[in-house]
């Protein structure tokens, strides 16, 4: 042996400090549930019934098209797959129609001045309510303004009465999502990190008990002015507070001078946010969202607005974003229809493979260990969202759904 203790202490000594960035900023996913989408509503619109009224408020525009297995082969689904997928949908419009709703105090609601202190105070009565009646969403939480110059005193000003209101009604809910709209600057991310820690100081939380999602609307966030990306230099800057990155179609496309008829989700533009987005929250554990289509299925362009969205919900869950953001409740039928479709597809062959994997049995692909956190990672998202029975995993893999996700992200088992 030629390398002698010495040799070693030094490369150790060496790496000591990338040794600590991939334990600490680089812990992968940690297996929690990812909705597969949220929906936005103005603050003014919401009570505890919204899911419930926007479930009943989809079924009923499905059954006027014919049904819930018409619209499945209308949008494209497989033929073997719509009478599965299709029951699916329609019982996960019964039983929980929303993922993860937002309360929006930012452009869906305007500037209203002292009003919105009010405002904030209700969302969080009825939030509370909702929470322990259990109509609430499995995530909930407001998107606050902006921390430019102009918004940032009101911003800040409505998530401390709400964060308040919930404290004063029992404490924070287990779902709790906080959004942080039209981040330029990792200053501004940073600030909302040191506003949350002074709230839980207020408020008695655990550290790091509050994070928040960063919307990424601005060029500049992308490409900062140095010529570097201050998005990927945002987990390690504010470490375990945000949960996740959200493409933002619309500010994002008009900063960048598209017109109005071609700003989408399929942008090239867009496209290219979303790929740095996936850059930089590689292995950080940071989740994904994709944004929205405005292209709503109502009136006329109810069949056209339909296809579309199927078409562009099927088209982020192939290019690796498992969210995205949902602005009516005809929007409903095919977000769950597509992701349905999605996982129902690829669930035969990710079950044969893994089950080959843990068996060690030979089959016509040899999954390397990567492959097969890739393959649980997929069935695991597949069942959390309903689209994949727990009781099909264990007839079909041989394994529990605790299992599972031990096999997907195994350094968070250890």
């Amino acid at each position: 042996m030629m390398l002698t203790p010495d040799d070693l202490a030094r490369i150790d000594a060496k790496l000591a400090a990338t040794d600590e960035l991939l334990a600490t900023a680089y812990p992968g996913d940690s297996g929690a549930r990812q909705p597969v989408h949220t929906v936005y509503v103005p603050a003014d619109r919401y009570t505890p019934d919204l899911p419930a009224r926007w479930g009943a408020d989809a079924l009923a525009a499905v059954d006027a098209a014919g049904g819930m297995e018409a619209l499945a082969e209308r949008v494209g689904i497989a033929p073997e797959l719509v009478a599965p997928v299709a029951a699916r949908a329609a019982a996960k419009l019964a039983a929980e129609p929303i993922e993860d709703l937002r309360i929006d105090f930012e452009d869906g609601y305007g500037d209203r001045g002292d009003a919105e202190d009010a405002e904030a105070v209700r969302a969080a009565q009825q939030v509370s309510e909702a929470v322990a009646s259990g109509q609430a969403p499995p995530f909930i939480g407001i998107r606050f303004k902006c921390f430019e110059r102009p918004t940032r005193a009101r911003g800040l000003r409505t998530l401390d009465l709400f964060i308040g209101g919930l404290m004063d009604a029992g404490g924070l809910p287990d779902g709790l999502v906080l959004t942080l709209p039209k981040v330029s600057t990792v200053a501004q991310v940073e600030a909302m990190a040191d506003a949350a820690a002074a709230l839980e100081r207020g408020h008695g939380l655990p550290e790091g008990r509050i994070r928040f999602e960063v919307q990424v609307e601005t060029p500049q966030l992308i490409l900062g002015a140095n010529g570097r990306s201050p998005l990927a230099e945002l987990p390690t800057a504010v470490p375990g507070r945000i949960s996740s990155f959200h493409y933002g179609t619309y500010d994002y496309s008009a900063s960048l001078g598209i017109a109005a008829g071609y700003q989408s989700m399929e942008h090239p533009v867009a496209d290219l946010a979303k790929g740095v987005m996936q850059l930089a929250v590689a292995g950080t554990g940071i989740h994904l969202s994709d944004g929205s289509t405005n292209i709503l299925p109502i009136g006329d362009r109810t069949e056209e607005a339909w296809a579309l969205h199927a078409r562009l919900v099927r088209r982020s869950l192939e290019r690796g974003f498992s969210q995205g953001w949902d602005l009516h409740a005809h929007q409903l039928p095919t977000r769950y229809l597509a992701t349905y479709a999605f996982y129902r597809e690829g669930w035969p062959e990710a079950a044969s493979r893994l089950r080959g994997y843990l068996e060690q049995t030979p089959g016509a692909v040899l999954d390397e260990p990567a492959t097969a956190r890739a393959l649980a990672w997929f069935v695991a998202r597949g069942v959390q969202c309903g689209a994949i029975g727990t009781d099909e995993v264990a007839d079909g893999i041989g394994i529990d759904e605790s299992a599972l996700l031990a096999l997907a992200h195994p350094r968070r088992a250890a």
